[in-house]
């Protein structure tokens, strides 16, 4: 891969538009000896469908355990309730809990079986969703988990959701937290894995970190080190000469460790000690000045601090500013009419949610969590009720791009793009998001132990 690549190439590969496009208006345009298996109206409108020509850039904002019902209880449209159930039968009325006041609920596989409260013989299946008491849980207001987002917090969050879209069927492709979570935000899979690996998230750990599995009945496996070599989306964009950025917060004090535990990218070998290792950015806020310097790769991951997080364990408020700061920054710049942002939560971090998973797979699905799909050509105060999960995001990149897929959850998994989005309309002006702090806030590094990684539980 050369360079930053960030709009420089123009060029089409078999059956897609990459990089900077090539017109696509009739079949006539379309070169057939580069379409082999372009041959129909049918598959011309399935190109359309996915973006192609239109959008070159993508945007993954990775936030932090929320549930969908915990961000958006009573958004209109949308399905949630004002209220839960307790293992015991009681019904609890959800009530408002503030960002930046800090406690902890667990959220590993153990958890989730526990809210699940399930009938089925499998763990976590057959979900009655009363169960939320019974994970395991340190500080906060009596009955932790039956909480949502105060309006006055969540505001932005709802401002995008009004302008362009939000799906309420969107579930985290696996069980657990956020080591496994972040594997299916690059490669739609994590061999098995499941919970937190004892040292390090990813390799460097030496023979003594290790990360458990799961077995097909939901028991556990034996554990690995959590350090793969399988294939993962920057992977494949390599291979058809696209551009991808990481950015991630720096952990430790050794500059080699830059995006440490919060990149994703640190459990993949071939990538840690790899070339491509360049392409993972610390600090995260850098993405700001590189979309202001004329920067941005096809596709962008961005992970938060934990001040910026949302995770009820951070001290921080300013989730919903920093989210708002990324997508102002992207909508007021040149690439807007080019961009597709997709914001979404990598796990429930523990908080009560309504909404059953389905049982597919040994370590999927997970429970439902928020999904934000922002883009001059994303419906208008639209909300999706489309079954999603994280590999839904992969999914779109995949077919835009004509990518293969990576493994069982993408090939699944629907893209937002047929839903979501309307390619044939004109792109929408950006509105902008109004949140309490300003791009400009979040570029220095603020200090504390809280502008690391989010998630150690």
């Amino acid at each position: 891969m050369k360079g930053l690549g960030f709009g420089s190439r123009a060029l089409c590969v078999i059956g897609v538009v990459l990089a900077t496009g090539c017109a696509i208006g009739s079949q006539s345009s379309l070169p057939s000896a580069s379409l082999p298996y372009m041959r129909s109206d049918v598959a011309l409108r399935e190109l359309s469908a996915a973006g192609a020509g239109k959008i070159k850039h993508i945007v993954y904002i990775v936030q932090e355990n929320r549930s969908f019902n915990n961000i958006f209880m009573g958004y209109p449209g949308a399905f949630t309730r004002t209220y839960g159930y307790d293992s015991s039968g009681k019904k609890i009325k959800l009530r408002p809990y503030p960002m930046g006041t800090p406690y902890v609920i667990g959220h590993a596989d153990t958890d989730m079986f526990a809210a699940c409260d399930g009938t089925g013989k499998i763990p976590g299946t057959d979900c009655r969703m009363d169960g939320f008491n019974n994970e395991v849980s340190y500080g906060g207001p009596t009955n932790p988990e039956y909480v949502y987002m105060p309006r006055d917090q969540s505001r932005p969050y709802w401002d995008m959701g009004n302008e362009w879209v939000i799906a309420d069927r969107m579930f985290q492709s696996q069980l657990d937290e956020s080591f496994v979570a972040h594997q299916y935000v690059i490669a739609a899979q994590a061999e098995w894995s499941v919970n937190l690996p004892t040292l390090t998230w990813g390799c460097g750990g030496g023979k003594y970190d290790t990360v458990g599995t799961i077995l097909p009945d939901r028991s556990d496996g034996k554990k690995i080190h959590p350090c793969y070599d399988y294939e993962t989306l920057g992977d494949l964009l390599d291979k058809a000469g696209l551009s991808w950025r990481f950015y991630a917060a720096t952990y430790g004090s050794d500059s080699s460790d830059a995006g440490a535990e919060w990149s994703a990218y640190m459990a993949i070998r071939h990538i840690r000690y790899g070339s491509d290792w360049k392409f993972v950015i610390s600090p995260n806020w850098r993405f700001i000045t590189d979309v202001r310097a004329g920067k941005l790769a096809n596709f962008t991951w961005i992970t938060p601090v934990c001040d910026d997080s949302d995770h009820v364990n951070c001290n921080g408020h300013y989730g919903p500013s920093w989210v708002s700061a990324l997508v102002n920054t992207v909508g007021e710049s040149k690439f807007w009419d080019s961009t597709a942002i997709f914001v979404q939560w990598d796990d429930w971090g523990g908080l009560y949610d309504p909404v059953a998973p389905a049982y597919l797979d040994r370590d999927s699905l997970g429970f439902r969590v928020p999904l934000i799909v922002i883009s001059p050509y994303a419906k208008h105060g639209y909300v999706s009720h489309v079954h999603y999960e994280t590999a839904s995001v992969l999914r779109f990149a995949e077919d835009l791009w004509g990518l293969s897929q990576l493994s069982r959850a993408d090939r699944r998994a629907n893209s937002p793009a047929t839903d979501c989005f309307d390619f044939s309309q004109a792109p929408r002006p950006f509105v902008a998001i109004h949140a309490p702090y300003p791009p400009k806030w979040f570029m220095h590094n603020r200090g504390g132990d809280n502008y690391f990684a989010p998630d150690y539980e």
